[in-house]
């Protein structure tokens, strides 16, 4: 299996798929490299895909009490590095999108854009951190897998359900065991000043992050894309892979060739 090590030796997990520019694909909480199931072959015939699993996730070093988020850029970085597949747009979602972005940020050398998939990567802002916190405020409230899946699906697919929970048994890491989460986020300024191509992408039905938040954090980012997915949840690149997918090949034909698709 390949493995990248990132900058305090830890073994990072990743595979890589297909060719073209590239596209890496960062997991969120409940994730691994296999969450992107509906994305790897529908990308790869096009893009080189690459997944990974961060520290605490799948196959990648889980030997720790806890797992600080502050490192999880240099497991992404360390991947890039490795794969050695040039500037490629890095998709974050949830958790994994302040991984994204902070990376690129870091190394801009390895960075073609970033994808803020259902998060807003950490960005250090307080009328932004004011809107997310009201949004978990209400969202907290919820089962863990309402905030996730619509019930409409989960009726419709419980296949599809049973399997995204299984995800999770997979992992050593969960959501309590992770630190540091909102810490060292770049600023609105510094993402603007980059001159990276940011992509706000996420769902109206979303409920941890609200619409408005979404909308809110792209008037902040001049020149961002924003795609806001109608009756789109939390997690839509597994409940709607076709909305998602598509919403994704907009931006890397902006990103790759300067004509969205």
């Amino acid at each position: 299996m390949p493995f990248a090590r990132s900058e305090d030796g830890t073994k990072v997990y990743y595979e890589t798929h297909g060719s073209g520019p590239a596209v890496v694909f960062v997991h969120g909480s409940g994730g691994h490299h296999a969450a992107w199931w509906q994305q790897v072959p529908a990308f790869s015939d096009r893009y080189t895909v690459i997944t990974l699993d961060l520290r605490g996730f799948g196959n990648s070093d889980s030997s720790f009490d806890e797992f600080d988020s502050r490192v999880f850029p240099d497991d992404v970085l360390a991947v890039l590095r490795a794969a050695s597949v040039g500037p490629a747009v890095l998709l974050g979602q949830s958790i994994g999108a302040a991984a994204a972005l902070k990376a690129a940020l870091r190394e801009p050398a390895l960075a073609a854009g970033v994808v803020l998939a259902h998060s807003l990567g950490g960005i250090e802002d307080a009328e932004l951190f004011a809107l997310v916190a009201a949004d978990r405020a209400e969202a907290v409230k919820l089962p863990v897998i309402d905030r996730l899946l619509t019930r409409e699906f989960r009726a419709a697919d419980p296949a599809k359900t049973f399997l995204f929970r299984q995800q999770g048994t997979f992992n050593t890491a969960t959501m309590a065991d992770l630190r540091n989460l909102n810490s060292d986020g770049p600023t609105v300024e510094a993402v603007v000043a980059s001159g990276l191509p940011v992509c706000f992408l996420a769902g109206e039905k979303d409920a941890v992050l609200s619409a408005a938040t979404v909308r809110r954090a792209a008037e902040k980012v001049p020149g961002s894309v924003l795609e806001l997915v109608p009756d789109a949840p939390h997690s839509m690149y597994w409940e709607a892979p076709a909305l998602f997918n598509a919403a994704l090949e907009r931006f890397l034909s902006r990103v790759f060739t300067g004509v969205p698709a």
